[in-house]
């Protein structure tokens, strides 16, 4: 580790580098970093000297990368990004941490969203930021802790727990069909479908016995914005269970009786290795597996 340290050249120096580099300028660099052109350049010129490299090329006063140059700025942009965000989040939160979760935008906003109140009120400490990602990333590349995963137990490099599978129900506005409707009723309207989950109509038709080949129709690239398709009566789709439930509820959709279930897939949360032991992941991972785990049998008595 000593050995190591040797090379490890003071933040300052990183600083300079990378802001010049991105912004293509010591002035501008400069000026973002509040200081001089004359400490900016110093400090350029120490780091080549500790590296024993040119990470530049003066052409007529201008600063050009050399091929060093740009593996160097590449190679030390995310470590600069990972140390600043560690540092935002202890200055924002010093007595808990943050969990950066990227998440699935239906999944997240009717189904986790109501929960995670309890998941706060017994976690005070921590702050959970959520955004939206739709398909499997690089953790490396990204600021996330950990993300929300539908399909399959497939996400490259990362460790993964079940959270519950998916459960799809067939729903149309109540214009569209009679009460008694049937599968093969069904199978005669215009069919809605999603970009993620285009054999879903294929799968469900299959669960139910019937050779019918889904027609095409109109393709959505979210269910909240097929779901609204559904309601103004554009045609049947598929949605989860806990997104078409209020909708169910309230009799804007309908869906059939006797009808086989259809599983396409599930939802997982996935981390990468190297954030298993984060303290807030811990929390959250233990908390979140647990609210579909059935509860445990009393013990028996005597």
């Amino acid at each position: 580790m000593l050995s190591q340290r040797r090379f490890l050249p003071p933040l300052p120096w990183l600083s300079a580098f990378e802001t010049v580099a991105r912004l293509g300028s010591v002035t501008q660099a400069a000026a973002e970093l509040d200081l001089s052109q004359g400490a900016v350049s110093r400090q350029i010129q120490k780091l080549e000297a500790q590296l024993g490299a040119d990470l530049f090329q003066r052409v007529r006063k201008r600063l050009l990368l050399t091929p060093a140059g740009h593996a160097y700025a590449s190679d030390i942009r995310g470590a600069i990004t990972v140390i600043s965000n560690a540092s935002i989040r202890a200055a924002t939160n010093p007595h808990g941490g943050t969990l950066e979760l990227a998440i699935l935008p239906a999944f997240g906003t009717h189904w986790l969203a109501p929960r995670l109140p309890k998941f706060l009120d017994a976690h005070p400490g921590i702050t959970l930021n959520l955004s939206t990602r739709t398909a499997p990333f690089d953790f490396a590349k990204e600021r996330f802790h950990a993300a929300i995963h539908f399909g399959r137990k497939d996400w490259a490099g990362a460790e993964a727990v079940k959270l519950m599978e998916e459960d799809l129900v067939p729903v149309v506005a109540p214009n569209l069909l009679p009460e008694d409707a049937s599968a093969l009723d069904l199978a005669s309207l215009p069919l809605l479908h999603l970009e993620t989950r285009r054999r879903a109509w294929a799968n469900w038709f299959k669960a139910q016995s019937l050779s019918d080949t889904p027609r095409p129709g109109m393709v959505f690239d979210q269910f909240a914005t097929m779901e609204q398709a559904a309601v103004a009566g554009l045609g049947a789709a598929l949605l989860p269970r806990y997104l078409a439930q209020s909708d169910l509820d309230s009799g804007r959709l309908m869906t059939l009786n006797d009808v086989n279930p259809t599983i396409i897939g599930a939802y997982f949360l996935v981390w990468p290795p190297n954030a298993a032991s984060y303290p807030p992941l811990v929390a959250f991972r233990d908390w979140i597996s647990g609210l579909n785990q059935p509860p445990h049998p009393p013990e028996q008595v005597g």
